[in-house]
């Protein structure tokens, strides 16, 4: 099943923590139904962005708007990808994948569960425990429920920094094919997959927002391509500006 037409996912304003800054004032529009990538150094408020998007942060202030494009309520309308897989131990696969639904007092619906896991490549591990896969097997588990909750805007949040780089390529691709169409925000320290994944690029550092274009071959992006690898280099050599500065 594909989600509804996704809107564009509009973010302008600033955030505090006690009082003390984090990020702002930004402005940030990640396009309907493609992949916006946001790099930026440890601490720069990465994470706290897609947290405030996903309207889970209950510590930090922002003062501003988070809007959809189509003037529909954000909230409910989101699925995030964590970093590492989050899995529960306790669950095999297929529950995992249906957590959202279960956790919702509602019944899973196990013939799109199935569907699902086939896309994933898991259906032979539907019934194993969370220690039982290896580290790309997660992953794609946890792949498969953001997919699950069926969510127009999808936020990623380093979701395959763990893997090893082969594997990581496969599940960027993956990711890639089963996401398209969605309103993707990716927050990534990787410039290779930025780079790769990033219909659109931006860093975000103290002073805002810097723009980078991205290559010109189609998502996702072959590894070896050199319009990629040039904008990997360019990414690389101004994020570390960035920590020489900071």
């Amino acid at each position: 099943m594909q989600a509804a037409t996704p809107p564009a996912l509009l973010i302008d304003g600033t955030a505090t923590i006690g009082g003390a800054p984090l990020f702002g004032p930004l402005r940030l529009a990640a396009a309907a139904g493609r992949i916006t990538c946001l790099l930026g150094p440890s601490g720069v408020g990465k994470t706290t962005l897609l947290r405030l998007v996903a309207g889970t942060d209950e510590v930090t202030r922002f003062d501003g708007s988070i809007k959809a494009s189509d003037d529909m309520p954000v909230p409910g309308r989101v699925a995030l990808m964590a970093q590492g897989a989050d899995l529960l131990p306790w669950l095999d696969v297929t529950a995992n994948v249906t957590l959202g639904a279960r956790l919702r007092g509602t019944r899973p619906d196990a013939a799109r569960a199935s569907d699902i896991l086939a896309r994933t490549g898991l259906t032979a591990h539907a019934h194993k425990r969370p220690h039982a896969l290896s580290g790309g097997q997660r992953q794609r588990v946890a792949l498969a429920r953001t997919l699950m909750e069926d969510r127009p805007i999808v936020l990623l949040d380093e979701p395959f920094s763990a893997l090893d780089a082969g594997t990581r390529a496969q599940m960027q691709e993956l990711g890639a094919r089963h996401l398209s169409g969605r309103t993707v925000l990716l927050v990534t320290h990787d410039p290779g997959e930025a780079a790769r994944l990033g219909h659109a690029i931006h860093i975000l550092g103290a002073d805002g927002i810097e723009t980078v274009a991205p290559p010109a071959a189609a998502v996702p992006r072959p590894v070896d391509d050199a319009g990629t690898l040039e904008v990997q280099g360019r990414l690389l050599a101004r994020l570390r500006e960035q920590g020489a500065a900071a």
